[in-house]
């Protein structure tokens, strides 16, 4: 527990540090952190230093450099399809020495970690970014812990047995009403200082965390889903007490894009 508690410190040192900052620092770490995650996640398919993975891993430098170089979703779709293209001409060369599972994984890691985490980067630059980047982790880890020590008190009926064991409804309501409560509690502080978002700052920020919280509970599951299908515990070893990278940031994949999106949508941009 003492060292879960130190390296997650250290975690949440870095990320207020690459928040608050932003820029260049913030975008090379989101960049390690969907490389590593996406190193992780071949990992756990047994297909890291294979062809398809280090297609993957040079469509995460070009999403990167196409999301920092401010070049549009149009040519972030390019890069994606360009991707598909490049993997289904390695299959055709090296077939039958790769399957297409292999082709699957390398695509949808390349979604499901790169472009996902991109999000964080992309909603902090953004207009008003400064101020909404921090909803994100407001339905990823303010919800992972209010629901972590709800239902260590008050857990009774499991949410998903097979899935999850741990995890409790009571849990995911707990998780789910905190990160609604701060995120009004983080509307009314911005509202009482002036931060101009073109909305209803307290309406929105509440909404945002309490639509965020479901989407860190998917984010959390859907990772778990994958560890059970391929029989481990952790993604890897690189945070003490956390396991891998994906294990810590497992919510924020999926909380990020719904945050970003529900900011875009809602005219805070």
């Amino acid at each position: 527990m003492k060292t879960r508690i130190i390296s997650g410190a250290v975690i949440l040192g870095i990320l207020i540090s690459t928040l608050v900052i932003g820029n260049w620092y913030l975008y090379f770490v989101c960049l390690a952190v969907s490389l590593i995650g996406l190193f992780e996640l071949y990992r756990v398919l047994e297909m890291e230093a294979s062809m398809p993975a280090w297609i993957g891993y040079a469509s995460t430098l070009a999403l990167f450099i196409s999301v920092k170089l401010g070049l549009g979703f149009h040519f972030e779709i390019f890069i994606i399809t360009a991707t598909l293209i490049a993997l289904l001409t390695a299959y055709v060369l090296m077939y039958p020495r790769l399957h297409v599972s292999n082709i699957m994984a390398a695509i949808f890691g390349v979604v499901y970690v790169s472009l996902m985490i991109s999000f964080v980067f992309r909603l902090r630059m953004s207009s008003g970014g400064a101020a909404t980047v921090w909803l994100i982790f407001l339905g990823s880890w303010v919800n992972d812990t209010c629901a972590y020590f709800t239902g260590y008190f008050f857990g009774k009926h499991k949410m998903s047995p097979e899935l999850s064991p741990k995890k409790t409804v009571e849990g995911a309501i707990g998780g789910i009403a905190g990160s609604t409560l701060v995120g009004l509690i983080y509307g009314i502080i911005a509202n009482a200082v002036g931060i101009d978002l073109h909305g209803n700052v307290i309406l929105i920020f509440t909404l945002t965390g309490l639509i965020g919280a479901f989407g860190g509970i998917i984010g959390d599951l859907s990772a778990s889903a994958i560890k059970r299908n391929r029989n481990i515990k952790d993604y890897g070893k690189l945070i003490p007490g956390h396991g891998g990278i994906l294990d810590r940031f497992d919510s924020v994949i999926i909380t990020a894009p719904i945050v970003y999106w529900l900011v875009f949508f809602m005219g805070l941009r």
